[in-house]
């Protein structure tokens, strides 16, 4: 599991006019009956460690990545995989990295209309940018052929992508690198149009000298009809504890607000969810109390868009409000799902019954319920990454661990399930 790394002290470009609206709503965690089933486990040669949100298509068969195992070397660990797997969770076929085309995906993939598959990788690439590469954009064909788009170079290039891809109308990719650029090594948001040319829209500037810009930005854009990309940054901001931001369609970014590390949460690495409103949910690795070693355990937010172009926060949850984190405790990376009547569903790295993780709904009243206990056991545990939801509401997600106690990768940790839940 990524280790926290502490806010980052920084000046203010200018100051961010927000309404705080911290209605951060204690109840207990009720766990909710529910049906709950492993439909994959992985093994190691058929990839390990999964970070990825689950991408369905309109058959029901499940795409995703692994961060480590398959049949590439890396380390002795494999480099990572992308998988194809039926409705059922049986194997379709496995693509499998081997630092030259790509190392250590750690997102989910952007399906096309044509049923290709893009993604990134941390590492791997442009083995001359450092020792491990600095990362890659990748496609894959319906048979699982890859095509490397991008091999990241550090800097100005960006490095490290650990990015969920968006796409418009004309075929171009966006995303992001939590490292690289042009701007002390603070990360990027990047553009690659169909024949792999890379635009660099915004080097994030950092502390100290960056004026409050934000720093690392983990999790991706999202880009709305008028190619506006929402992003947020771990780091960074005028409070040292990450930031959201805009990019408009000429490049120009805007801080919609900086997170004080305190009630309001603080250090976000998910990927924004937006509802028809314009209204921006996602998570918060720390803040929210002084729980999780006084750093907090992380938060549910909603951002809302005021008149005069401000931006007013609501933290919807705070996690380990209860006594052991049976809440749950520090939010996977997204994204999260907004279900029709506005109810929330997400997954946490920890906390629950057995400090394995759990999955959550958070109502519109800011109850939250735990829909599953993982137990790091057959069933998983540690879910790093966001859920999918199909039309019935059935929740899809994977977990970073658990499954088979006898994959070597983990030391007997497992190396993951994907898993099906229903409410």
């Amino acid at each position: 599991m990524r280790s926290k790394k502490p806010c980052f002290a920084a000046k203010s470009i200018f100051p961010i006019f927000v309404t705080l609206l911290l209605v951060s709503i204690v109840v207990p965690a009720q766990t909710q009956a529910t049906k709950f089933k492993v439909l994959h486990t992985f093994h190691g040669s058929n990839g390990a460690i999964p970070w990825t949100q689950l991408t369905r298509d309109a058959v029901g068969d499940f795409y995703g990545t692994t961060s480590e195992g398959g049949e590439g070397v890396c380390s002795n660990y494999g480099c990572g995989t992308v998988f194809k797997l039926d409705k059922n969770g049986k194997q379709v076929w496995l693509h499998s990295f081997n630092g030259k085309n790509g190392r250590q995906p750690m997102a989910g993939l952007l399906r096309d209309a044509a049923g290709n598959l893009y993604g990134t990788t941390v590492e791997g690439g442009d083995m001359t940018c450092f020792s491990q590469g600095c990362g890659t954009v990748f496609k894959l064909d319906t048979t699982g052929k890859e095509t490397v788009l991008h091999k990241f170079s550090g800097s100005p290039d960006g490095e490290m992508p650990e990015a969920l891809l968006v796409k418009d109308a004309a075929g171009d990719l966006y995303g992001t690198t939590y490292s690289g650029g042009a701007s002390g090594g603070y990360g990027t948001v990047f553009k690659l149009d169909k024949a792999g040319k890379e635009t660099i829209l915004h080097s994030f500037a950092g502390p100290p000298d960056g004026g409050g810009d934000g720093a690392y930005s983990y999790a991706g854009v999202i880009r709305d009809s008028a190619g506006n990309l929402y992003g947020d940054t771990f780091g960074g901001g005028a409070f040292c504890c990450g930031v959201t931001y805009v990019i408009d369609a000429t490049g120009s970014e805007t801080l919609l607000y900086s997170f004080t590390g305190g009630s309001d949460g603080g250090d976000p690495s998910s990927v924004l969810l937006a509802d028809a409103a314009g209204n921006l949910y996602g998570t918060t690795r720390d803040g929210g109390n002084s729980e999780c070693g006084g750093m907090g355990c992380g938060v549910v937010f909603k951002l809302s868009p005021q008149a005069g172009g401000s931006w007013s926060e609501t933290v919807l949850y705070t996690f380990c409000s209860l006594t052991n984190c049976t809440d749950g405790e520090y939010p996977g990376l997204g994204p999260l799902v907004l279900d029709s009547d506005g109810n929330l569903y997400g997954t946490t790295f920890s906390g629950g019954i057995y400090n394995r993780g759990v999955v959550y709904e958070v109502g519109t009243t800011g109850k939250e319920t735990v829909l599953h206990d993982f137990t790091g056991k057959k069933d998983g545990g540690t879910p790093a990454a966001g859920l999918s939801m199909d039309k019935l509401g059935n929740l899809y997600g994977a977990t970073e661990l658990g499954g088979d106690s006898n994959c070597a990768i983990t030391n007997g940790y497992g190396c993951g399930v994907v898993f099906k839940l229903t409410p």
